[in-house]
């Protein structure tokens, strides 16, 4: 991956964390500090990894992608509307009474959504489900999902991986955002989901591991996993609570707290501030 390319990558996924902060400070509610940390996933998945389309939405050979975790719904969003989907206006409205784009995924009134998630553990089982549709209509498109790693404490996750793995679905791309911070604090402390890498490889998937924002990194791993065959792949991919913004860093208080003004505005100055180095 050269370096223009991580550039552009960078500037997408700060794009796609200024709409995670202006959606939530508009709504007055909602999840910033999960959906920062998978900010870069999301910029490497729809500007890199996936086949899709602005222009054909429902495009049968598209690959598919599932926020499993879907309180995480503004990071799914502004990336959506980075990638054209909708304007990025739109993230404004975020949970307003009558918009499309409310607090969890709505496939049925989200441009560019794929599934409605919500409840925890339900989203990676509707990845399986769409893995193994693909396999028997002999389509080539891949599935990809992004997992909370507080979500591992839902037993659906694991009958799901149980169900990826026996039907060998090896066009199945699992990301575990991996920031230890859940809504109660450390999730070794609330229900300790460990050894994750070990539980998943004893469910008979391929195992990777990644610094979250690292591109090169998420890239080869992304490499690999396309290589791999008979087996899922999950990634888990080590990241930051609330990253690049500042205040918000490794900060539970931040799983589903909205930015005052004050706060908006100094994170949106960070972000900004990250573009200026980009040279945007």
């Amino acid at each position: 991956m050269n370096n223009e390319k991580i550039r552009n990558l960078k500037t997408h996924a700060a794009n796609i964390r200024k709409g995670i902060i202006e959606g939530t400070y508009a709504a007055g509610s909602g999840h910033p500090g999960g959906s920062l940390s998978c900010a870069d996933i999301m910029a490497y998945l729809y500007f890199e990894a996936m086949n899709v389309d602005v222009a054909n939405p429902k495009m049968l050979e598209r690959d598919r992608f599932v926020m499993s975790k879907g309180h995480c719904a503004p990071a799914l969003y502004a990336a959506l509307a980075e990638k054209g989907f909708f304007p990025m206006e739109d993230l404004k409205t975020l949970r307003h009474i009558d918009s499309y784009l409310q607090g969890h995924p709505n496939m049925d009134t989200v441009p560019g959504c794929d599934m409605s998630t919500g409840s925890l553990g339900q989203g990676i089982s509707a990845a399986v489900g769409m893995a193994m549709a693909g396999k028997l209509d002999n389509m080539q498109y891949r599935v990809y999902a992004v997992l909370g790693d507080g979500e591992l404490e839902e037993g659906q996750v694991w009958e799901a991986a149980m169900s990826a793995a026996h039907y060998k679905l090896d066009n199945l791309l699992t990301f575990v955002d991996y920031n230890g911070l859940q809504i109660d604090g450390n999730i070794t402390e609330v229900m300790n989901p460990e050894p994750i890498a070990d539980k998943f490889k004893a469910f008979g998937w391929n195992v990777l591991a990644v610094n979250a924002h690292n591109f090169e990194e998420i890239d080869n791993a992304v490499t690999q996993a396309k290589q791999t065959n008979n087996k899922p792949t999950v990634i888990i991919a080590h990241s930051i609570k609330g990253k690049d913004v500042s205040f918000m860093e490794n900060e539970a208080s931040w799983h589903g707290s909205a930015p005052n003004k004050e706060q908006k505005e100094k994170a949106i100055a960070e972000l900004d501030a990250l573009l200026k180095e980009l040279g945007v």
